[in-house]
């Protein structure tokens, strides 16, 4: 089972996961009374686990196990986003296809999935590039069109010309506006596009966002900024030669301030503008940057008139101002709008305010803008009316104002140009136009792949041949296929029922099981994946049964993995080799040094030392149970105070690994079993063992390890031996009150800590006796008053007591202490509690000074009491 410099993880695993095969271990039961689900987003199959899925996987697998352990039935299962263009491109590359290359890639994950012991029910294994998983995104693509949510259109979209395909928004990623996946620039096009009405879901998108309360913040606030919800007024103002020219603004408090408006480079009247002024047309083909740093625009010959005011402001094509966002045209307030204010200094606007703090209050907007609401100023009758009722007077007195809601999120585009993606099932029909495909004929498979540029459907010939399904004619397929986003937004329920023929999921199943428990994956998908997935799941509670309207309960981002302080990036050849780890430590050492680095939310370093030092203590860990189990450590039937100290410490990492576990902090749930096996090898090393706590003691370090290192924790839940798995034991029971453990614990260090400084301020290195000595009663007594009391001076209330009142000077003084620290008083433990809690610890100060230790009641000691408080025993140390 080991060599000379550790153990045989290798044989250990080996041994470990054939037997949880044997034994169908994983197997999640189609009945189940308390189900709880926990998923990992599953991986796109590039053929090599990297460390960020190993993190990801170990997370949801310790929980996984740890909520088994607790008596749950989990769902804990795996599958492959297998679609999408790095496979086509792969297959390009190598003169194969998509199909071969994916399944080449599966099998290799898979196993290295398996050799980490990540306990998966494989029956439920998905794979959403096969006909049997895409069926499904057809038919549901079929109800979204039934219901009204699906519509082709032509529309501008993002086109990434290197992938050849469109890009929905949320691929379309930072300032330079690269491609997701090859970091081209992307461009503009006019296309015909199928589109799913997520806006039609905008405000429930929106509004649910606030009870997703085991959500990150940052998630959530993801979220609601890309849906960009505004309240506001729409409002005309006019241009002469065009007539009225709609606006959006939520500000329309500010409106007698508009001293300029700004038309999008694309709004058609800047079109217009384009063909007969030089000036925009050099501007918006040659300057116009919506992304630069700086507003920029060219002014037009034009005026607008001022709804409210009736003045003639000018009009400017303005890069900043865009088609998507509003109406394309928007009021231009300097002087409470910091954008609108550097415009208007470049351009040389008036900026004047029209909005104060106050009546009596104007500010100085020549430098900077106010943006708060406040009162109006300058505004003719509005003024001193504050912001929000000026607001209401204002759209209500303006002929063209209404109110209005304005979004940021658009309709979810997801025609793609590639072939390795689920066909959209539509044919399309000179006399009957789209037509969709009946449900009988479903799915459309893909054709043979064809090595070719542009969309390769397109030169499948014979596939895009067909008949149209309601007149019969002459039709071509449609040779788009679906964003794979589509495949991803609901793959978690066809995990409850991966089997069936007759439905995506089966429904029943499916209210049980939903919504997931703890979901778990990378902060990049907060936004696409996430959204997308809570849009579906509400269309299938309103039109297929679903009971509930969110997929995920609870939602951890987990952290990167780094090589100092850098992502791990093949590009940057920094990259670990989880099978590297696996071969030369094992599993269960990666998984620990994982698990135990920082919490899963948290960025952290690898480091080969950090690795090394997690094996080395598994092996002690399994050094020190075979030493018990072989009878080669000594026991005895006198257990003394020692005893009570490793029990009351067993008791503790019970209580707080569990309500770490409970949270997904495993590192500190580590610590704790890391800490036990520490106190036990402390214990064996210092006298003769109570037989019975020190295998209490391993039992509860092998429980408490058994979700991070399930190998080691079977090898040595067999060597203790105990019947069946330790993946299916029974979590330990907690009886102890973390409250409780924490005062203990930190009363024991912090004694151990003052013995310490004493014997270095009193130059003692060799004390042959240790007194501590425990506070008299009347001082807790004390303590506990100071803490409830309202009274301004504590030392009068705590006269009252007579039990107090008669210790006479050192009542007083230590009521003086109590009143100059009254807000940071707190509990400590009883007495007769914290006199325990330091007579069963005086053995750590008695091994580490090598020297007697008495733990003395006040009137044992009475010249030394005084000195002591509650939590703070007094020290006395003898040559």
């Amino acid at each position: 089972m080991h060599d000379d410099d550790g153990y045989d993880h290798t044989e250990v695993e080996r041994r470990w996961q054939e037997a949880w095969d044997d034994a169908s271990v994983y197997r999640t039961p189609d009945d189940v009374s308390d189900p709880t689900y926990v998923l990992g987003m599953y991986p796109y199959p590039s053929g090599q686990l990297h460390m960020g899925h190993v993190r990801n996987y170990t997370i949801t697998d310790a929980y996984a196990r740890y909520r088994r352990m607790q008596g749950d039935d989990v769902l804990h299962p795996m599958g492959w986003d297998a679609f999408g263009l790095p496979a086509e491109n792969a297959a390009k590359e190598r003169d194969t296809n998509p199909r071969d290359w994916t399944f080449d890639c599966i099998e290799t994950m898979k196993g290295q999935m398996e050799s980490m012991g990540f306990g998966y029910d494989w029956e439920r294994e998905v794979t959403t590039c096969v006909p049997e998983y895409y069926k499904w995104n057809q038919w549901l693509f079929r109800r979204f069109h039934e219901e009204g949510l699906a519509e082709r259109r032509d529309a501008e979209v993002n086109w990434c010309p290197s992938c050849e395909t469109v890009l929905a928004d949320e691929q379309v990623e930072g300032d330079d506006e690269l491609c997701w996946r090859c970091d081209t620039p992307v461009e503009s096009r006019e296309l015909d596009q199928w589109f799913l009405k997520i806006t039609e879901y905008a405000d429930e998108l929106v509004d649910y966002i606030d009870e997703l309360e085991g959500w990150p913040d940052s998630v959530r606030q993801m979220q609601r900024n890309w849906i960009g919800r505004q309240y506001g007024t729409q409002l005309e103002f006019t241009i002469e030669g065009y007539g009225p020219v709609e606006a959006f603004t939520t500000r329309v408090d500010t409106i007698f301030g508009a001293t300029f408006f700004a038309l999008a480079p694309d709004h058609p009247i800047s079109e217009q503008l384009v063909e007969e002024d030089d000036a925009v047309h050099e501007f918006v083909h040659h300057e116009a940057d919506p992304d630069g740093d700086e507003p920029n625009g060219v002014e037009t010959d034009l005026t607008a008139t001022n709804p409210i005011t009736g003045e003639e402001i000018p009009v400017f094509v303005a890069d900043f101002v865009l088609s998507d966002v509003g109406t394309g045209a928007l009021m231009g307030v300097p002087g409470h709008d910091h954008r609108d204010h550097d415009f208007a200094e470049k351009m040389g606007v008036d900026i004047d305010p029209v909005i104060a703090p106050s009546e009596d209050e104007v500010p100085d907007v020549s430098d900077e803008a106010f943006t708060d609401d406040g009162v109006l100023v300058n505004s003719g009758e509005y003024s001193g009316l504050d912001s929000e009722t000026a607001r209401e007077r204002l759209t209500e007195d303006i002929d063209s104002a209404e109110t209005d809601t304005q979004y940021r999120l658009r309709d979810w585009g997801i025609s793609r140009q590639r072939y390795w993606g689920t066909p959209i099932p539509v044919v399309h029909c000179d006399d009957c136009g789209p037509v969709l495909v009946p449900e009988a004929d479903l799915p459309v498979e893909l054709p043979e792949f064809v090595n070719t540029t542009g969309n390769p459907l397109d030169e499948a010939d014979e596939w895009k041949q067909t008949s149209c399904p309601d007149c019969g004619g002459e039709a071509t397929r449609e040779t788009d296929t679906m964003d794979t986003f589509v495949d991803s937004s609901w793959y978690f329920l066809r995990y409850v029922s991966p089997e069936l023929d007759e439905a995506p999921f089966d429904l029943e199943q499916a209210n049980d099981w939903m919504p997931v428990d703890q979901y778990v994956g990378g902060i990049e998908h907060a936004v696409m994946h996430l959204l997308y997935s809570r849009f579906v799941t509400k269309t299938l509670a309103d039109h297929e049964g679903l009971d509930h309207r969110e997929p995920f309960e609870n939602l951890l981002a987990q952290g990167m993995v780094q090589l100092e302080g850098e992502k791990m990036s093949k590009s940057v050849g920094n990259v670990v080799s989880p099978q590297r780890i696996v071969e030369e430590y094992g599993a269960d050492t990666a998984r620990l040094f994982m698990m135990q680095a920082a919490q899963p939310e948290r960025d952290f370093d690898w480091t080969e030392e950090g690795v090394q030092s997690a094996y080395a203590f598994l092996t002690r860990l399994k050094d020190v149970t075979e030493a018990f189990t072989a009878g080669d450590i000594e026991t005895t039937d006198d257990p003394g105070a020692v005893a009570g100290y490793v029990e009351a410490e067993i008791e503790a990492a019970v209580t707080i690994a569990g309500e770490e576990y409970d949270e997904l902090t495993f590192n500190t749930a580590l610590r704790e079993a890391q800490s036990l096996v520490g106190t036990l090898r402390q214990y064996r090393d210092y006298t003769a063992v109570d037989a019975s706590v020190f295998e209490r003691g391993l039992e509860t370090a092998v429980k408490l390890l058994a979700p991070v290192a399930p190998h080691i924790a079977e090898e040595l839940w067999e060597e203790l031996r105990y019947d069946g798995f330790a993946v299916d034991a029974d979590w330990p029971d907690a009886a102890a009150d973390r409250e409780t453990v924490e005062k203990r614990r930190r009363l024991v260090e912090n004694t151990r800590e003052d013995v310490r400084e004493i014997s270095d301020v009193a130059g003692i290195d060799d004390p042959e006796r240790i007194d501590i000595v425990v506070t008299p009663d009347w001082k807790y007594e004390a303590l506990e008053i100071a803490i409830d009391s309202d009274a301004p001076n504590v030392i009068g209330e705590l006269m009252q007591h007579d039990d107090i009142k008669r210790h006479g000077d050192d009542a007083a003084a230590y009521g003086q202490d109590l009143q100059a620290n009254r807000e940071a008083l707190q509990r400590t433990l009883a007495p007769d509690t914290e006199f325990e809690a330091l007579e069963a610890a005086a053995w750590l100060v008695e091994r580490e000074f090598d020297a007697d230790v008495r733990v003395l009641t006040a009137e044992e000691a009475d010249d030394v009491a005084g000195k002591a408080e509650p939590g703070r025993p007094a020290i006395d140390i003898v040559e």
